[in-house]
């Protein structure tokens, strides 16, 4: 397994983990490894419902009406 560290973390943060990790009767280091496992899986689960909408197999077709070409602006003026 891999390890990670974090550097300046604030005491305000730091304790609020110790509090955290105390009440769901966990260390510190398995609180965090919790938290960003659902941090992680929350990600790919969004982008599993994204997919689901608008993957190449769903979603809606737009249809655009065409408009004529627009007259650059003339930036020497």
């Amino acid at each position: 397994m891999a390890s990670l560290s974090v550097r300046k973390l604030d005491s305000e943060t730091l304790n609020a983990l110790r509090l955290q990790a105390a009440r769901h009767g966990l260390s510190m280091e398995e609180e965090v490894r919790q938290i960003l496992k659902r941090s992680v899986q929350g990600q790919q689960s969004i982008g599993l419902i994204a997919l689901n909408l608008f993957g190449p197999k769903q979603g809606i077709d737009l249809k655009l009406s065409r408009h004529s070409a627009h007259q650059p602006l003339d930036l020497d003026e």
